[in-house]
């Protein structure tokens, strides 16, 4: 399978001159719940109760770094909460996480275990043979995933040809996963410039395609 070519704009480079970027692509099967990745789940979560607060999240260094990229294009990062924020977040409070479908749950496992926002996407979804990781502009169309209109001025966010997909908030419904995808590419952000970390995430992402999702031609992909 081709891949998409992943391009960093200098708008991003000169905000996080360090960024470091990873991307894993497969096809796979997904189902609708895997007891097996539901119990990494909750032992995480049950973790994460013992060593986070609402505020201790905030230092962990993929979160603080997103936060602090946020920032430096103009948003606010307490009103549009880095995903990986927001499901640690959720945890710490108490509450349960959804359950969406395997690729979308292994996803958000992912994300909070490595504090990285992480874009999933059904690669056959996408516009074109390109995505570039740009900053969103004012009045700039999106729709989030669940959320509606969302408002992406200041905020990383990659497109293909047809416009925006992803963002650390939330990913667009256009390209989003759902029952019928078979072919993923799972983003990881690096903005605190850890390339290290962000391998070990992908490897990470691969293990979980492997064991949940039936992965095949599974390629990790650096950027």
């Amino acid at each position: 399978m081709k891949s998409m070519d992943i391009i960093v704009s200098n708008e991003i480079e000169t905000v996080c001159p360090d960024f470091a970027g990873a991307a894993v692509e497969a096809h796979v099967i997904n189902s609708n719940y895997s007891e097996g990745l539901w119990r990494e789940i909750n032992a995480l979560c049950e973790e994460y109760k013992q060593r986070f607060d609402t505020t201790s999240i905030k230092l962990l260094p993929g979160v603080e770094a997103t936060r602090r990229v946020y920032r430096a294009c103009g948003k606010d990062p307490s009103r549009y909460r880095p995903s990986s924020e927001a499901l640690i977040r959720r945890v710490v409070q108490g509450k349960d996480l959804y359950q969406i479908d395997t690729l979308v749950d292994l996803i958000n496992l992912a994300s909070m275990k490595f504090g990285y926002s992480i874009g999933g996407f059904d690669a056959d979804k996408f516009e074109g043979d390109t995505l570039t990781l740009g900053v969103g502009k004012k009045d700039e169309p999106y729709e989030g995933i669940g959320r509606g209109v969302l408002n992406i001025e200041g905020m990383p966010v990659y497109r293909d040809l047809k416009g925006g997909v992803g963002t650390p908030t939330s990913d667009h419904e256009r390209t989003k996963i759902d029952g019928s995808t078979t072919h993923v590419l799972v983003i990881i952000n690096g903005y605190d410039g850890n390339r290290e970390t962000v391998m070990e995430n992908a490897q990470f992402v691969k293990d979980l395609l492997l064991n949940y999702a039936e992965g095949k031609d599974i390629q990790i992909i650096e950027f």
